[in-house]
């Protein structure tokens, strides 16, 4: 009864309906989704590891009992497999069922309405990129660069999508844009809730933008900042999961 109190009480983003086409789901079929379709699109390999329970639940933006019941259904249908002891955890499973893994995955309505979301952040990531070269502090520009030290470190897709998110959040507050800055964030928000794991090495090389993103900010140097900016959410177009889908293999 307290899972399902727990779980009830933590609504999902991805259920707001803030863009036509997006599916109405509950927290944990959100978590289901994204996992699911990570292992059809071989961004998570048989036998592979997933992160703690409790890193799942940080890296999809979810609560610890939404995880852990998403996991247990995971693993209930045979995508993922549980293991005790000291080399124990969550495995994907050597041969998840194609039929589980079908049913794991977004609409075309739902894809169209990502490609429309990742437009709307391309504006805003371009106009705050902008002002934050213009008003960003020396306090925000070693922070935004000790965030990529993190990135370029962390070991397992959980932890840098929380430096990733961090990053960006702080070159929006850095833009100085008072409520437009909200409007950035929350657009950032309802991105990531369709964030999917990647494999690491994938994110590292992401990381290379953001590398030359800070220094083009503390150079000053506006429009490679917004270059840079905007290459770097342009291309998610092609690499979140409604363009592999529809493009090929990463």
């Amino acid at each position: 009864m307290t899972d399902r109190l727990e779980d009830t009480a933590e609504p999902s983003r991805l259920s707001a309906g803030r863009m036509p086409g997006m599916e109405r789901r509950s927290a944990m079929d959100a978590v289901r989704m994204r996992i699911g379709m990570a292992i059809s699109l071989g961004l998570l390999k048989p036998g592979e590891r997933l992160p703690d329970q409790e890193d799942v639940a940080l890296g999809l933006s979810v609560s610890p009992i939404t995880a852990r019941r998403a996991l247990a259904s995971l693993a209930e249908q045979g995508v993922v497999v549980r293991r005790r002891g000291r080399a124990g955890g969550t495995f994907v499973a050597d041969s998840p069922p194609t039929d589980v893994l079908a049913e794991l995955s977004a609409s075309p309505a739902e894809s169209q309405a990502v490609n429309r979301l990742v437009d709307r952040r391309l504006l805003f990531e371009c106009a705050v990129t902008h002002y934050a070269a213009v008003n960003a502090t020396p306090e925000q520009l070693d922070e935004l660069e000790r965030l990529t030290r993190e990135m370029a470190e962390s070991t397992d897709w959980s932890y840098y999508h929380r430096m990733d998110e961090q990053f960006h959040q702080l070159v929006g507050t850095a833009s100085c844009l008072d409520s437009a800055v909200g409007v950035y964030h929350e657009t950032l928000a309802e991105l990531y809730d369709y964030f999917i794991p990647y494999p690491i090495e994938k994110l590292h090389r992401s990381n290379h933008d953001h590398i030359a993103l800070v220094a083009a900010l503390r150079a000053g140097h506006v429009e490679e900042a917004v270059e840079l900016a905007r290459k770097h959410v342009d291309i998610l177009h092609g690499t979140m999961f409604m363009g592999l889908t529809q493009g090929g293999r990463p």
